[in-house]
């Protein structure tokens, strides 16, 4: 059972940087970095901050950055291992996912 995501988590999109950020609290609690390519998003690594792991920061983190490349009318290449499984388990994403990408998506 995957846990409850905390009421107070906040994800934006920081293009400075390529990456979507959950923050809570007021910290920095996680990221998802990508690069675009054309017409895609390229996500490449997600990592979460120790301290806010087994807290359901990463699974609002990925569900927040997908949702976000959805509505901007882009695909996904999820090279990242988390981005992937977690598409695997959340099939409502899988449509965002190229065709040539989709051996990526698989449960971690």
């Amino acid at each position: 059972m995957a846990p409850e995501e905390p009421a107070d988590l906040e994800i934006r999109q920081n293009s400075a940087e390529n990456r979507y950020e959950a923050w809570l609290g007021g910290r920095l609690a996680g990221s998802a970095f990508y690069r675009l390519d054309r017409d895609r998003t390229v996500f490449t690594h997600t990592e979460v901050e120790p301290e806010f792991e087994g807290r359901g920061v990463g699974g609002a983190l990925a569900r927040g950055a997908l949702e976000s490349t959805r509505d901007a009318g882009r695909r996904v290449v999820p090279l990242c291992p988390f981005i992937g499984s977690y598409i695997a388990r959340h099939q409502e994403f899988l449509d965002l996912v190229v065709p040539e990408s989709r051996h990526r998506v698989r449960p971690g």
